[in-house]
């Protein structure tokens, strides 16, 4: 459908391309940008091509980052023998919100998904078995609870256990503020699997 201008449409075009960002979100977008001074516009602009040129994968953790090593693995703060396995960066910006973890990352870029093509080889599996040295003592696994995810888990604990490791995994269950009559069974027997002593 086009609309009045080429301009915009192709503005919307692009923002539908954005994950979760539908066609009317996409024309909410577009035209919220446009009602934009045009000084906000081009700093916007600036800032996507600014990320695209200077965001890099930390070459130790493979976070993205803009220094190589990043800040987290730099950090003499962090707990450098204890190293938290995630699927994506956002994992860690999830994690990092809690201000809980004092560990390292290792972003795996994905999990295995042997249906889409994506093996042990597309993933950052062998990076991950070379950061596991003499020095770390613990590997926590917080992959996303979905078939990928615990197939991951599964691969990744086989890997790593001969290593003499200890191998650990995040903690699943009911989430605060949920009800115990809308989880899934498979929430429930993990929620019971894992309960803690008070």
């Amino acid at each position: 459908m086009l609309y009045t201008s080429e301009a915009l449409q192709q503005l919307i075009e692009e923002f539908a391309q954005l994950p979760g960002i539908g066609t009317k979100s996409a024309q909410r977008l577009a035209l919220y940008v446009l009602k934009r001074p045009r000084e906000e516009v081009v700093k916007m602009a600036n800032a996507l091509v600014s990320v695209k040129d200077r965001i890099k994968y930390c070459s130790s953790c493979w976070n993205i980052t803009d220094v190589d090593p990043c800040i987290i693995c730099c950090s003499p703060k962090r707990e450098h023998e204890v190293i938290c396995v995630v699927e994506e960066p956002n994992d860690v910006l999830a994690l990092e919100r809690t201000n809980e973890y004092r560990g390292l990352y290792h972003v795996l870029g994905g999990s295995l998904s042997p249906l889409d093509g994506i093996g042990p080889e597309d993933i950052k599996v062998r990076e991950l078995l070379a950061r596991v040295n003499g020095k770390v003592k613990e590997v926590i696994l917080a992959m996303n609870p979905n078939v990928e995810g615990e197939a991951t888990t599964i691969y990744l604990t086989r890997l790593l256990k001969p290593l003499g490791v200890k191998v650990t995994r995040i903690a699943r269950g009911i989430p605060v503020g949920g009800d115990l009559e809308f989880a899934d069974d498979a929430t429930l027997t993990r929620a019971l699997e894992g309960r803690e002593i008070l």
